[in-house]
């Protein structure tokens, strides 16, 4: 029987990749739940990313943070998704983010050890990761035309189509910084475009 506060994953998993009954039970096992407060940092900028975590209350974000304090955020995660920074992850490399939880959050995470160590042992979760990095890919690479080709309104207009929810769970600077547009910008679009 299947842990309640795992059964989010094991779902999210199967509607991810067709794997094998035992191939999800092999990649899901490992995971472990912990509960943090708001504004907990979860990775630093400059560490390697060990863990990949699985979102299931709360809303997080990456962002990057300049020689001149001036952040961007990168992403926002939030329930039934996964977490973390996942170029560190993967290559196991320094992260140029931080990752920290914008409102209190419980998650499931396991570690790159484990994650892989099931993957070596079944190619349906190998391939469920090249699977899944790829459609990240996707996402990264529509996500830099958004930025460079569209209008402030259609930067906010789609993000409001993708994640209205945002809107109310999000401080809005986080957002204007994710859109890429001033906060005074970011208000008057706010006041003034029909969602």
């Amino acid at each position: 029987m299947i842990p309640e506060e795992k059964k989010k994953l094991y779902d999210f998993v199967r509607g991810l990749y067709p794997l094998q009954d035992e191939e999800v039970d092999a990649f899901c096992s490992s995971w472990q739940a912990m509960t943090v407060k708001r504004k907990t940092v979860l990775t630093v900028a400059g560490t390697t990313e060990k863990n990949i975590y699985f979102v299931l209350e709360g809303v997080q974000r990456a962002f990057f943070l300049d020689d001149n304090n001036k952040e961007a955020t990168i992403v926002f995660t939030y329930p039934h998704s996964f977490s973390g920074v996942a170029d560190s992850f993967l290559t196991q490399t320094p992260s140029p983010y931080f990752l920290e939880t914008l409102t209190a959050s419980r998650l499931l995470y396991s570690s790159y050890d484990k994650i892989f160590a099931a993957a070596e042992q079944h190619i349906g979760i190998h391939k469920m990761l090249l699977h899944a990095t790829a459609h990240a890919l996707k996402g990264a690479l529509h996500r830099h035309i958004e930025l460079q080709c569209y209008t402030s309104e259609e930067k906010f207009r789609t993000l409001m189509a993708r994640s209205p929810h945002l809107l109310h769970l999000v401080p809005h600077k986080y957002i204007a910084s994710y859109l890429g547009i001033d906060a005074t910008n970011f208000s008057k679009l706010l006041s003034t475009v029909k969602i």
